[in-house]
C-alpha cells in the first residue's frame, strides 16, 4: 500500500537521494562514463568529416537572410480580404504596436498574380522568384519570440533571443565538419550595404569552440592579408611556411594535451590553405557574360550588381564544398533605408530593395539547379519576422509583426509547388499549422541527417541545443 502521508524525515531522505543522483550523473558525465550524443572533435583536425545521425538528403545549406523583416503581405502571403477592407479600422489589434499608434488596414502595395501550374499568387515585387513557384515550398505560418530586430535576428540565426549562443552554421559545422579542407566550412556573406543589426551573432560560435564560427567576406570585401608582401618571393614564402609548420608540430608534440593549442594551429593551417584556394574561388573575372547578366551583376544599379556578385560567390563556394553559406540581403539602418524595415514609406523603400534582391536570388536558385547542385543543396529564404496588416498612424508603412510570416525552401528533400500553414484572412496571425523558428531549425537539421534533440553541447551544466527544448519537424514540406 502506498502511504497517504509523508513525514518530514521521509521528505529529507528522498530529497537527499535525488540530489545524490543528480551529482552522480554529473560526475559520470564529466568522466565520460555516460552515453554521449556530442560529436567527437579532434582539436588538431576539427573540420574532419563526421557522420550524421541518419542518411541526409542535403549535403549543404544556402540561406538567404532578408534583414529588416520583409513583409509577407507584399511578397508571398496573398490576402484578398485585406484588399477588400483597405482603409478600415482593425479592431482586433491593440491601439499601439511596437513603434507607435496603429493606423487603418492597408491593402498590399503590389498586385498579386498567379504563377506556375499551381497558380500560386505572388506579388509583382518579386517576379523572378515568382517564376520558381512550382519548385519550392512556402511556409506561411512562422512565428517568432521577438518583435525587435536584434533579438529576432538572434532567434532566427541561433535559436535564442539572447546574445552568446552558437549560430546555426556553427552548430552544423560542429556536427558534420566539412569535406572541403581548403576553404572555411561556414561562410557569411554580408550585404554590400553593411552587416545586419545582430552583426557577428548571426555567424558566431557562441560557447562552441571558436574554430566553428563563420568566416565573413564578400565579393566586395574579400578576406584581407591573404597574399604575401610583394617583396617576398614565392620560394621564400614557401620556405617560411615550412619552417613555421615544423615548429608548430614540435611545439604541439611537447604539449599534446593542450586542445586550445591544437585548435589554434589547425586554424592557422586553414588560413595557409585559404591563401591558395580562396582567391581562385572569390575571383569572378572568369564568369561568362551570360551568367553575369542572368544574375544582374551587369546592372547599372551598383548595389544590385554587388549583391548579384555576392550571389555568384555563394554558388562558387557551394561548388567548392563549403557546407553552410549565409547570404545577407539588407544591412542595419534606421527607417528601412538599407533594409526591409518598411515603417514610413514602404512602397518607396520596397521598390528599391525588391529590385536589388529578386533577380539575383532567383538566378542563384536556377544556376544551382542547372549545375546539378540543387539535388543535394537545401535553399532557404527567410526573414526575422513579418509586418502588420495596417499602416502605422500617420505613415505609409507597416510595424513589426512576429505572429505570422513567411519563409520558403527549395532543393534537397523539399516538396515542389507546395504551401504550408495559413495566417488569418488579414495576414496578421498564424492560425493553421503554426510553426516556430525552432521548427524551421529542426527541419533544416533533419535534412542534413541531424536529429535536433541529439545534437547537443555541454555548457555550464546544460546539454544545449539549437532548438533549446522545443522544435518539431515541418514534415508536410518534406518529400
Amino acid at each position: 500500500m502506498i502511504p497517504q502521508t509523508q513525514t518530514r524525515r521521509d521528505w529529507f531522505g528522498s530529497a537527499a537521494s535525488g540530489l545524490g543522483a543528480i551529482a552522480l550523473a554529473e560526475l559520470l558525465h564529466r568522466d565520460g562514463l555516460l552515453a554521449d550524443e556530442q560529436p567527437s572533435i579532434d582539436p588538431a583536425n576539427p573540420y574532419a568529416v563526421r557522420k550524421p545521425h541518419s542518411e541526409p538528403k542535403a549535403k549543404r545549406v544556402l540561406m538567404v537572410f532578408c534583414a529588416g523583416a520583409c513583409s509577407q503581405l507584399e511578397t508571398f502571403d496573398y490576402k484578398p480580404e485585406l484588399i477588400k477592407r483597405d482603409g478600415q479600422v482593425f479592431k482586433d489589434i491593440p491601439p499601439v504596436t511596437f513603434q507607435g499608434p496603429s493606423g487603418n488596414l492597408a491593402r498590399p502595395q503590389y498586385k498579386f498574380r498567379p504563377y506556375g501550374e499551381t497558380g500560386k499568387m505572388i506579388s509583382d515585387l518579386v517576379p523572378h522568384i515568382a517564376e520558381l513557384a512550382d519548385e519550392i515550398s512556402f511556409v506561411h505560418s512562422l512565428t517568432s519570440k521577438s518583435n525587435t530586430h536584434g533579438p529576432a535576428e538572434n532567434f532566427l540565426s541561433t535559436g535564442f533571443v539572447q546574445d552568446g549562443f552558437p549560430s546555426m552554421g556553427a552548430w552544423i559545422t560542429y556536427a558534420l565538419g566539412t569535406e572541403n579542407q581548403n576553404l572555411p566550412a561556414f561562410v557569411a556573406i554580408p550585404d554590400p550595404r553593411g552587416v545586419p543589426q545582430a552583426s557577428v551573432n548571426n555567424w558566431g560560435p557562441g560557447f562552441l569552440p571558436a574554430v566553428f564560427q563563420g568566416t565573413p567576406f564578400s565579393s566586395l570585401k574579400p578576406i584581407r592579408n591573404l597574399n604575401p608582401p610583394s617583396m617576398i618571393t614565392a620560394d621564400e614564402d614557401q620556405a617560411a611556411k615550412g619552417l613555421l609548420c615544423m615548429l608548430n608540430e614540435q611545439h604541439l608534440a611537447q604539449n599534446s594535451t593542450d586542445s586550445n593549442l591544437a585548435a589554434r594551429i589547425a586554424s592557422y593551417k586553414l588560413a595557409g590553405k585559404m591563401q591558395l584556394s580562396l582567391p581562385k574561388v572569390s575571383e569572378l573575372s572568369d564568369e561568362p557574360q551570360h551568367i553575369l547578366a542572368a544574375y544582374g551583376a551587369d546592372s547599372k544599379n551598383k548595389t544590385k550588381a554587388d549583391f548579384a556578385r555576392n550571389c555568384i560567390l555563394a554558388r562558387r563556394l557551394m561548388e567548392n564544398g563549403v557546407r553552410f553559406v549565409q547570404l545577407f540581403n539588407g544591412a542595419y539602418a534606421s527607417a528601412g533605408a538599407l533594409n526591409w524595415d518598411g515603417h514610413q514609406k514602404l512602397r518607396e523603400q520596397y521598390d528599391i530593395h525588391g529590385e536589388i534582391m529578386d533577380q539575383p536570388v532567383a538566378a542563384l536558385f536556377k544556376d544551382l539547379k542547372q549545375r546539378g547542385l540543387l539535388d543535394d543543396t537545401l535553399f532557404v529564404w527567410c526573414t526575422e519576422f513579418g509586418r502588420m496588416p495596417m499602416f502605422q498612424k500617420g505613415a505609409k508603412g507597416r510595424d513589426h509583426n512576429p505572429n505570422g510570416f513567411t519563409a520558403w525552401l527549395g532543393g534537397a528533400g523539399i516538396k515542389q509547388g507546395f504551401s504550408h500553414g495559413v495566417t488569418d484572412e488579414l495576414g496578421f496571425k498564424a492560425v493553421e499549422n503554426v510553426s516556430s523558428l525552432h521548427d524551421l531549425h529542426a527541419t533544416i537539421l533533419h535534412l542534413l541527417g541531424l536529429d535536433h534533440e541529439r545534437l547537443t553541447f555541454r555548457h555550464n551544466g546544460f546539454d544545449r541545443r539549437l532548438t533549446d527544448v522545443h522544435g518539431k519537424l515541418i514534415g508536410e514540406i518534406l518529400t
